[in-house]
This record gives C-alpha cells, sequence and structure tokens, in this order.
C-alpha cells in the first residue's frame, strides 16, 4: 500500500512509540498501534486510474468524497464558472489530483476559520489554497478548503510546473472540501449527491 508523503513523520512518531512502550505497558503500546494503524489507514495513497479511457474535455475529480455543490461563482482567477464542491468526510483518501494536464499559473494560501467544510459558506471563510492552472480548454481552479477538524493542507506545486491528468498535488488533513471551478467549455456530467474518487471519476466533459 503507498503511503502519501505527508504522512511519513506522523507514522514514523507513533511506530517509534509503540515500539518503545511495549517495554513500559502492553496496553499503552495497544493504544498507539491503534493510533498507527489508523493514521496508516488515513494517509493510504491508491493508484488511480480513468473510470474509462479520457476523450478530449474530460476532467476528472480532483477529490474523493461527495458532491455537495453545483452552481456558477467566481474567484480572481477563472473569473465567473460553474463550481462543483466535493466534500471529503474522515473515512475518504484525502490524496488531491489534477483534474487535467496544464501549467500552474496562479497560487494562494488565505487563511481563515475551520467551520464545517460542508457549509457552503465555507468555500469563503475557511482557510483554503487556490490552484489556478491553464489547460488547452481554459483556466481551471482548484480550491483546497480546510474543514472543522482539519489541521493542515499540504499542497506541493508552485507556479510554473506542468502538470498531467490525475497527478497528485497535495493533500489535506482531515474532513475537508475541494472545489473546483471550471473552464466555459467544460460542464459538470455529476450531480449532487454523486459519490466520486480522484483520478479515477469523470467530473466534466465537453459542452456540445
Amino acid at each position: 500500500m503507498r503511503i502519501a508523503p505527508d504522512g511519513y513523520m506522523t507514522i514514523a512518531l507513533f511506530s517509534v512509540l509503540t515500539i518503545v512502550s511495549s517495554f513500559v505497558s502492553h496496553w499503552i503500546s495497544l493504544i498507539f498501534a491503534v493510533v498507527l494503524y489508523f493514521a496508516l489507514w488515513f494517509f493510504r495513497d491508491p493508484e488511480r486510474s480513468p473510470e474509462r479511457p479520457l476523450k478530449a474535455g474530460d476532467f476528472l475529480s480532483p477529490a474523493d468524497g461527495k458532491v455537495v455543490e453545483i452552481h456558477e461563482a467566481e474567484n480572481e482567477y477563472t473569473g465567473r464558472a460553474v463550481k462543483i464542491g466535493i466534500f471529503m468526510n474522515g473515512t475518504n483518501v484525502h490524496v488531491n489530483r489534477f483534474p487535467t494536464k496544464g501549467i500552474v499559473e496562479y497560487v494562494k494560501y488565505v487563511p481563515g476559520k475551520k467551520w464545517f467544510a460542508i457549509a457552503p459558506k465555507a468555500s469563503e471563510i475557511n482557510e483554503r489554497f487556490y490552484v489556478g492552472a491553464m489547460s488547452e480548454y481554459g483556466r481551471f481552479t482548484l480550491v483546497q478548503i480546510a474543514g472543522i477538524m482539519a489541521r493542515r493542507i499540504a499542497p506541493h506545486v508552485k507556479v510554473g510546473d506542468i502538470v498531467q491528468s490525475g497527478e497528485r498535488y497535495g493533500m489535506i488533513k482531515l474532513g475537508s472540501k475541494v472545489d473546483i471551478y471550471l473552464p466555459p467549455c467544460i460542464v459538470p456530467c455529476v450531480k449532487i449527491g454523486d459519490k466520486v474518487k480522484a483520478g479515477h471519476t469523470i467530473i466534466g466533459v465537453m459542452s456540445d
């Protein structure tokens, strides 16, 4: 099982605590072992492939979770666009991926609250990290949004990076949300309530 690099330090810490505590108390060691198991499970990073061969204009989901929003909204990089909001609960894989290939032109960190990520206003008031990229279909924006239990947004991308469809670009630790603002020529092919997987589920297609 592949583990996201963001989890290496946490897993190493609880591995050491589990081993050391075993010389003191088997019960304490068991507690640390349970936490270690949870850390391994939380930081899992399975390989993914699209649900079908990609066609021109196909956009993959940037996150695992449930579609909770589809509507027009605006941000300073993409402008007015259709936004799809995906809520990740504590059981989802939390590694985020690019929906299509492109060149990163915009990154911005915004400090904020840690309100319930499923709430629509979380996109505007919570701690969040924007990544804007230019694809052959136009500009798109990804927004990682911290939730009430999220401890840290961990992006791994910078301006000038050339990215590919399904490529990993970071994660959010514990329950959170990812918004994607689509280019004008791309329309959603999912609906509210749908379960999606990062790098696997196609959530947008070329408009007719």
